[in-house]
């Protein structure tokens, strides 16, 4: 009965409007309900990333080469400068570390960012290596504080959310989505109920849904990651049949057809004499 009762209250807690939930509020609520369909916490627990990045290594300046995918670096920002006109203006900050400086280029919340991330302070630094006048930049990088990355979920796979402009317009990225999940899978205070008989749990050595769910967001590792999709991809795959057979016996109870008593002769006429090929033969079970 208690496991009844707390079931009921996290399904409770999961329809919750996204509204309530730390860090939403009701603009950024309007525009995960318009954008992307998210209306409710459940909603955002099961919105998963459609993609993941390895965050593990770091690079150094001297290393970055505008062949290279995703990097992330580490040091502080000497200072901000102010570049081109009209479409091109841009903010320009010079992040070094041990080893050199490279550029991170921002052409929309330059106030914002400039506000938020003060010279002289260690950053985290992720983004996309490219190369201007011949000179190494990165183009609205993500940043971070050293001191933040240790508040967050423990991942060294990030996982990487579908958004759309109107969005990063707005200043909701995939890490801040990513974000959001992380501080409803930290409200979430008791295990979430299971949805699977414990016997297809324990026959196919599934993850238990409360750990696929953290999993598939936040893995520590490729393995963890393969077990979470797996557990979630089994689990719809057996709703779904489950739904194809209860439409078969609804449809067997009560749209059956009609049933003839009896074939006429014009019937066994038709079929017999003016086919071009046999009928088979039916087989008595």
């Amino acid at each position: 009965m208690q496991q009844l009762f707390s079931g009921m209250i996290i399904q409770e807690f999961l329809d919750t409007n996204i509204t309530y939930l730390q860090g939403v509020g009701p603009k950024r609520a309007e525009l995960l309900n318009k954008e992307l369909n998210i209306f409710t916490f459940r909603d955002l627990l099961y919105f998963f990333p459609y993609k993941y990045i390895d965050r593990t290594r770091f690079y150094k300046i001297a290393e970055l080469d505008p062949d290279l995918p995703f990097v992330q670096i580490k040091g502080v920002i000497k200072g901000y400068s102010a570049e081109g006109h009209g479409p091109a203006k841009r903010l320009v900050a010079e992040f070094q570390d041990d080893t050199g400086t490279v550029k991170l280029v921002w052409f929309k919340g330059g106030k914002w960012i400039t506000g938020s991330f003060s010279p002289g302070v260690e950053f985290i630094v992720f983004g996309k290596p490219g190369v201007f006048n011949g000179i190494i930049n990165i183009i609205h990088p993500e940043i971070e504080a050293v001191d933040k990355r240790a508040e967050r979920l423990n991942s060294a796979l990030q996982g990487q959310y579908s958004t759309t402009e109107k969005l990063k317009n707005q200043f909701v990225s995939s890490k801040t989505i990513g974000k959001l999940t992380g501080n409803l899978l930290k409200q979430i205070k008791t295990r979430l109920p299971e949805t699977l008989p414990d016997y297809l749990v324990s026959r196919y050595k599934l993850m238990e849904l409360h750990e696929s769910l953290h999993k598939i967001h936040f893995p520590a590792d490729p393995d963890e990651l393969e077990r979470a999709r797996h557990r979630l991809k089994f689990e719809e795959l057996f709703y779904i049949q489950l739904n194809l057979l209860r439409y078969k016996t609804n449809r067997n109870l009560k749209l059956r057809g009609f049933v003839f008593s009896s074939v006429g002769e014009n019937f066994n006429n038709f079929y017999y004499n003016n086919l071009p090929f046999s009928l088979p033969k039916l087989r008595k079970e």
